[in-house]
């Protein structure tokens, strides 16, 4: 009843609205962020990978569903193969439990030599959630625990600088404005957390979002500038863009995760609303 009494003042996510974004809530992989001048190396061949991989753009198949769960599936196959030499699955795993929808996304190296790889989600909110009452300046965004954070800087061609963070944390509470955003993502380092929390909340009705990400390396806080976009994105991430002085090559990506043979990886999220 609480989702129907609300429902009734939302507006149209602006995330499904081709004018501010082509996408909505994609999922990253297997690359998180840009690639120097999107080219990579591995094993002596040279790939060409757009911005946050090819997962985003993939039909996954539902593998199974019910009421309040729904598991997707995508398996490489000739054509990921071609930009990225790797047999592998990807599941991504929802579940409904009252006002938390639990996240879980799997990564299994079906290779028989190790496999290189980046994972992230990239989940919008509308801000403001009840238009007619609240503007996007009403909203402001916490983290817990609450300490100082190293903020990873990215640049105009969308470049991470993790080398030269910015040592002074984003205020917390972070009051939004729209040119927080005016050089692209705010992204902290929250690799040092067992959980991290970011709250997207309403100053003039308290409600709102919170996103527990868990073991996870970055938080990247991002709305489109100069349009002004009607959502918020609240994005945990396992791997980060290519710093510009990068090699090239893929096993020396920053922040790259490595699978063995046979080995997965389970990285989970919990979305909450009030």
């Amino acid at each position: 009843m609480y989702l129907l009494r609300i429902k009734k003042e939302l507006n149209t996510f602006g995330g499904a609205n081709k004018e501010y974004w082509k996408r909505h809530a994609p999922i990253l992989f297997p690359i998180v962020g840009r690639l120097q001048d999107d080219d990579y190396i591995y094993d002596g061949n040279s790939y060409h990978m757009y911005q946050h991989g090819f997962a985003r753009d993939s039909e996954f198949e539902i593998e199974s569903h019910n009421k309040t769960e729904v598991n997707f599936m995508l398996h490489s196959n000739a054509a990921t193969r071609k930009i990225y030499p790797f047999n592998f699955n990807l599941s991504i795993h929802y579940e409904l439990d009252e006002h938390t929808i639990a996240v879980e996304m799997v990564v299994e190296n079906i290779n028989p030599d190790p496999m290189y790889f980046s994972l992230g989600a990239h989940p919008g909110f509308n801000v403001p959630l009840f238009p007619k009452r609240e503007t996007f300046d009403d909203y402001s965004v916490s983290v817990a625990p609450k300490h100082d954070y190293k903020i990873v800087r990215i640049d105009q061609n969308g470049y991470s600088n993790i080398k030269h963070p910015v040592e002074k944390t984003l205020d917390n509470p972070l009051q939004l404005k729209r040119d927080l955003f005016k050089h692209d993502a705010k992204v902290l380092d929250v690799s040092d957390n067992e959980q991290t929390t970011v709250m997207l909340q309403s100053d003039v009705t308290d409600h709102g979002v919170a996103l527990t990400a868990y073991d996870c390396k970055y938080i990247g806080i991002w709305s489109t500038y100069p349009k002004e976009a009607p959502f918020v994105c609240l994005e945990p991430w396992w791997g980060i863009a290519d710093e510009e002085e990068s090699t090239g090559f893929l096993k020396d990506k920053a922040d790259i995760s490595k699978l063995d043979p046979d080995e997965s990886l389970n990285a989970n999220f919990d979305i909450t609303f009030f």
